[in-house]
This record gives structure tokens, sequence and C-alpha cells, in this order.
């Protein structure tokens, strides 16, 4: 669909767009509309206030939604139930008890906190933290000291994976709309999110375990009954699951540049072959496929098929509010917006990762959301990067990490993870504020001065 004749000036324009965020968020914020209903209303405003033609306002509606769901419903669907399979079957106690193992008493927080980080490719931050907790909590029990020294690793490893790489909604969703390569963005992403992860969550955590000296909470709640029905996975089993998506990707991605190159024949019948398996929808179904077989070893089909499903309906919001942030983009695409705000930058020579990281940062702090704060500042920024002559594929890989750096920082009371994080740790709000919320500031912050250097050296 053709976008239209923008109706108003820039500055009109800019004014409609900055009401249209105001509005969003105080219907999210004031009157506790859910996200998707609020979505979907202001981008109906919008569009019928940016003057788009009656009968083009509905498809362009429906073209934002459908095709942003088009790429997240799968990525998320899928990821949804790789870690539901690794929850139910004891893969993540496999891979921690290893790893403390490998690592040594001395080094058991990063022992645990690698753990959280390879747990959380495939897994939620919410879901993963929960799993990880009985694991953190004995570790801390077998080991001494606050429970900070090792809760805080593995929460930033989270927290870090959730923001940063896809098949995560946020970071799928801002790729897809920004369009950039996911491939090549998952290369990009984990570069960036070891070091920031180091800096960020593994040295402030230790800092922070000397700082607060806190117990450990008694252990919430019981394991679950269907992780007694077959037996706990082996260590290599649990590495297969969660490496073969990342293998599949980059062999995509590496027979993409080897063809650019003229190394091997981009129109060879095999090298299609192999990068259409390197597709990340197809690498995720062949990994949900074989985790299926490996890690469903003495459960019946139907205690699978539970399994399955039961990974599916916490994601379905999460799916639906990444619809409608692709929706609210479409809207801004078509009206001009884009163009205006892209114009706009170029007039305040403000560069354009440094107004992704500020976007996404003002609405984190507004409205609480990391994936919220993702999706809509990618709808925001589409039309003004695809205004934007000489962007190359690492600079979209950029600019989506910084969107993610800012979609990170200043956790505070209207987050549901400063939440989450408070109250399993035992935590007054006080404390909370000094340690998880210094902590998430920290991984934006240091993460966006890695894309910042990536971006100014490529």
């Amino acid at each position: 669909m053709e976008d239209v004749e923008p109706a108003f000036g820039t500055a009109a324009l800019l004014l409609i767009a900055l009401a249209s965020v105001l509005i969003l968020l105080t219907l999210i914020l004031r009157y506790r509309l859910h996200a998707f209903v609020a979505l979907v209303l202001v981008s109906l405003g919008t569009a019928l206030v940016t003057r788009i033609p009656f009968a083009e306002v509905v498809p362009t509606l429906l073209q934002g939604f459908g095709g942003t769901l088009g790429t997240v419903a799968l990525l998320v669907g899928f990821g949804a139930m790789i870690g539901r399979l690794l929850e139910i079957t004891g893969g993540a106690q496999v891979l921690a008890d290893r790893l403390v193992a490998a690592f040594g008493a001395d080094r058991a927080p990063l022992a645990v906190g690698v753990a959280s980080l390879l747990f959380g490719f495939p897994i939620f931050f919410d879901a993963g933290l929960v799993v990880m907790l009985p694991i953190i909590f004995s570790v801390a029990r077998r080991f001494g000291g606050s429970v900070l020294t090792y809760a805080l690793p593995a929460a930033g490893a989270f927290a870090v994976m959730h923001a940063f790489l896809p098949p995560h909604p946020g970071p799928v969703a801002a790729g897809d709309l920004l369009g950039a390569d996911i491939g090549l963005l998952v290369i990009v992403a984990l570069i960036i999110a070891l070091p920031t992860w180091y800096l960020g969550s593994y040295l402030f955590g230790l800092w922070a375990g000397r700082r607060f000296v806190l117990p450990v909470p008694a252990l919430l709640g019981g394991p679950d009954p269907a992780a007694a029905r077959g037996p706990a996975p082996e260590f290599g089993t649990v590495m297969l699951v969660l490496l073969l998506p990342l293998v599949l990707i980059f062999l995509n991605t590496g027979l993409n540049t080897l063809a650019v190159a003229g190394v091997v024949p981009g129109d060879a019948l095999w090298v299609n072959l192999l990068r259409m398996i390197g597709q990340t929808p197809v690498a995720l179904l062949i990994t949900v496929l074989i985790a299926m077989v490996t890690l469903g070893r003495g459960r019946t089909g139907a205690d699978l098929e539970k399994i399955m499903d039961g990974a599916l309906g916490p994601v379905c919001s999460i799916i639906l509010v990444t619809g409608a942030g692709g929706m609210f983009g479409g809207v801004l695409r078509a009206s001009g917006i884009g163009q205006a705000l892209a114009g706009s930058l170029d007039a305040l020579g403000l560069p354009l990762i440094v107004a992704a990281f500020l976007v996404a940062t003002a609405l984190r702090v507004a409205q609480g959301s990391a994936t919220v704060a993702l999706t809509t500042t990618a709808g925001l920024l589409a039309p003004t990067v695809a205004a934007t002559t000489g962007l190359t594929a690492f600079d979209l890989c950029f600019v989506v990490i910084a969107i993610a750096c800012g979609s990170t920082v200043l956790s505070h009371v209207n987050d549901s993870g400063f939440w989450l994080v408070g109250r399993f740790l035992e935590m007054d709000e006080a404390t909370t504020l000094k340690t998880w919320t210094v902590m998430e500031t920290l991984l934006g912050t240091i993460g966006f001065g890695f894309a910042m250097i990536g971006w100014w050296l490529l």
C-alpha cells in the first residue's frame, strides 16, 4: 500500500506524533487501559487526525498489524515452546549444576550467570528468572554470602537476553519494523550483550552482594508435577537444544555473506536450501521438534501436548501488543510523520542512534514495559529509518540495540520486573531501587556505549 500525501506540515505532524504518544501513555498509565487496546485505539485516532482517506484507514491498520505478526508470532511461539520444555524437563537445573561444577565454588556466581545467559536465549525474563530462582537459592545456600551475589548476575542475564536478542518479542519486532536482518542482529546482539552483562550485571552483582548482605529467602512453591514424569535430560542434550537455533541462524547469515562475496554460488540449490533452513522461523521449528524428541523422553504424547499448549497462553498478550505496535508504526509511515521526524532530526543534528536511545528511554521511564517501549519506539522511528539513506545492515542492528538499551534503563515501580525481583528476593523498595534499578540502568547505558562504538566504526 502506498503512503498518502501528508495533509499537514512538519510542525503539525510532529505535534500529532507527540500528542499520540502522550495519549497512549495516559490511556495505559492513568486509565489502566490494556496496551493492546490502547495501541489500536491510538493508531485509529492518529490515522483519522492525519487525514488518511477513510477507505485506507482499516487496510493501513491491518497491514501494519499483520506484517508484524507474520514474523513475530512464529518466533515468539516457538521460543516459548523451547523454553517451556527446558523448564519442565529440568534442563535448567542440569545446566546450572554442570556449570557450577565446571567453574568451581569461587566462581559460582559466574556459573549461575552463564547458565542464565544460555537459558535466557529461548525463554522470557519472567519465566526464566522464576525457573532459575530455586537454583540460585540452592547455590547461595551451598556457598554462602548475600543472595544478591548470585541473583543479580542471573537476573541481569535474563534481562539482557530478553531485551537484546531474538527470538524475544521486543528485538524481533524492532528488527522487523526497522528492516534489520534477524540473523545478523543475533550476532551483533550477542557480541554486545556478553560484555554488557559482564560489566553491568556480573561485576555489579559482586559489588552489590558485598554492599547489601541479604539472606536467602524461603523457597516459594514446589516442583512441577510434570517434571517427575520423565528422566532429567543429559547436559549435552540441553546444550544441543540451546545452541541448535543459533547454529542454524548463523548458517543462513554465513552463507548469505559468502554468496555476496562470491565465495559460494548464490543461486545454487544447496545454498538456497541451507539458507532456508537457517531462516529464524524454520530454525526454531526444527529446534522445537528436536527438543520434543530429546527432552520429551519418558513422556507421553499427551504430556508433551499439554506442555507445548501451556507455553503459548502466556505469550498471546505479548504477541498481540507487539502486533499493535507494528500497527502504530504503519500508521505513522502512511501519515508522513516519519519523514517529518527524519527532517527534524537532521535539522537538529541529532544522530539517529541517539534519538533511538532517548525515545526508548522516555517510553520506558513513562510506562515501564520494555517490550512496549521497544515496539513503540521502533514504530515511531521506522519511517525515519526508511527515509534515511546510507544505512548499512550493521547500522540497522545498532539502532535496534540502541532502542533495546533505552528500553532497559531505569526500571522502577511501574515495571513488573521491579516487583518480581524485589518480592522474590524479599527486598524493600529502597533496596530494589539501589540494586535492580541501578543494574538495569548500567546494562542500558553500557550496551548503548558499545552500540555507539559499532555505529562509528562500521
